[in-house]
């Protein structure tokens, strides 16, 4: 029998919200998290965003808080939402704001890049819920904005994505804050990388583990092909290929920053509506090119892998990855921002020679070919970029053959990405 939510001993507020919503059945995740959640539970989830983890710890921290009696005091939160960009934090805010919506509870989110004065007089009011990027957070409790001794239930989504921005001291620092007396708490991961397993290992009580894998559903759902393309060819297939009539609304990932705002000046140069999105942009134009985008008044959106994380916007046909990303991971989260929903998607890649690696490394992941051509409008004629290693036994194996270099290949530099943050000044003014 197919799973309700009915089924899942969800107060009839929350539920009555749901029908609203039209969310009759559970997505795998949700089925698995929100009875051990509701029982008082911590969860360990390996999950990505796009299966629903969302609702999956959202409603559990409703239904509780709204059968606690206990009055709601300024600037302290009884439930605390951990997100890495500002993006996501306004996007599960959304989410809370949406199915609590019968409830008396109140939430709020804070996040860097803009004014706190806002923020400060919705904390003085009093919040159940708050949704928060650390670095924010941080600085409103060295400020005494906010106090956290109160907060029953700590989610940290996207784990993973904090630590790689270098949050690890903060979120440490917030959660000594939280103190452990009765805490549920919870943690989200799109990787099971040693570090999450260390933070895991200390800060959850005997968790349940919900492994949403999202490799799986990658391969089956969304159509993959790479185009060998030369460095200098790349500008004039990107062109080509958003133009396609089949292509609606297309995602566009490149490394870097600077590489996102060429990419989308070239695209707009071309006549195409395009917009950017990256962590050096001010929150009025980060909030523009999201809302453009949704709208569809953009059809294409250039984001690098941290600011695009948590962006879930339905009807995205194409992922197209302008750079090859240098961690495999990261390829399965871009190109799981198409096939929303149940639906199909399309996710193509200009792999130019440096990049032939990083394809290999993405296949091996997901153990798998990814369907390679060369593509008419690229010019070079190098066989290590328009050919397979030979004598692989298995995809992305490499040969041991030697491979010359090519004018191509990206820097070390651009590979590595951006510079990891030197101190809590900095990492905080890098907080999304």
């Amino acid at each position: 029998m197919t799973a309700t939510f009915d089924l899942l001993g969800l107060a009839e507020p929350l539920q009555r919200a749901l029908k609203a919503e039209k969310h009759i059945n559970p997505t795998p995740i949700q089925v698995q998290a929100i009875p051990a959640l509701l029982k008082g539970r911590d969860l360990l989830g390996i999950a990505e965003t796009g299966t629903g983890k969302t609702a999956a710890f959202s409603l559990p921290i409703l239904h509780r808080l709204s059968l606690d009696n206990a009055s709601r005091k300024p600037s302290a939160p009884r439930a605390l939402i951990l997100a890495p960009t500002r993006e996501l934090a306004g996007q599960i805010g959304d989410r809370v704001n949406a199915y609590g919506r019968h409830t008396k509870l109140r939430s709020a989110v804070v996040f860097g890049g803009v004014g706190q004065g806002q923020q400060i007089k919705a904390l003085r009011a009093g919040v159940d819920i708050l949704i928060a990027t650390p670095g924010r957070l941080l600085d409103l409790c060295d400020q005494g904005h906010v106090r956290l001794n109160a907060v029953s239930v700590l989610v940290l989504d996207e784990a993973d994505r904090m630590l790689d921005m270098g949050f690890i001291r903060d979120v440490r620092k917030i959660i000594a804050l939280c103190g452990d007396k009765q805490r549920q708490t919870l943690l989200f991961s799109a990787t099971m990388q040693a570090s999450i397993g260390k933070l895991a290992r200390d800060v959850l009580r005997d968790p349940i583990r919900v492994d949403i894998s999202p490799v799986n559903v990658t391969v089956d759902r969304i159509e993959q092909r790479a185009y060998f393309v030369s460095k200098q060819n790349k500008r004039s297939v990107l062109a080509e290929l958003v133009t396609d009539p089949k292509v609606g609304q297309a995602i566009v990932f490149t490394r870097t920053k600077r590489s996102a705002d060429r990419v989308c000046r070239n695209l707009v140069q071309d006549g195409i509506l395009a917009a950017a999105l990256h962590g050096n942009k001010a929150q009025n134009a980060r909030v523009k090119a999201l809302n453009g985008f949704r709208s569809g008044q953009v059809r294409v959106l250039v984001a690098t892998d941290i600011a695009a994380r948590g962006i879930d916007v339905p009807g995205i046909s194409h992922v197209i990855n302008y750079e090859l990303p240098n961690e495999p991971e990261s390829y399965v989260h871009r190109i799981g921002r198409t096939a929303r929903a149940g639906a199909g998607g399309t996710a193509l890649s200009l792999c130019e020679s440096g990049e032939v690696p990083y394809l290999q490394a993405i296949e091996r992941l997901m153990q798998t070919n990814v369907e390679t051509a060369e593509h008419p409008l690229s010019e070079e004629r190098d066989e290590t970029v328009h050919s397979r290693p030979k004598g692989s036994s298995k995809a992305g194996a490499p040969s041991g053959r030697r491979r010359r270099r090519s004018r191509g290949r990206t820097s070390n530099a651009a590979a590595a990405g951006p510079a990891k943050p030197r101190n809590d000044r900095q990492r905080r003014d890098r907080s999304l």
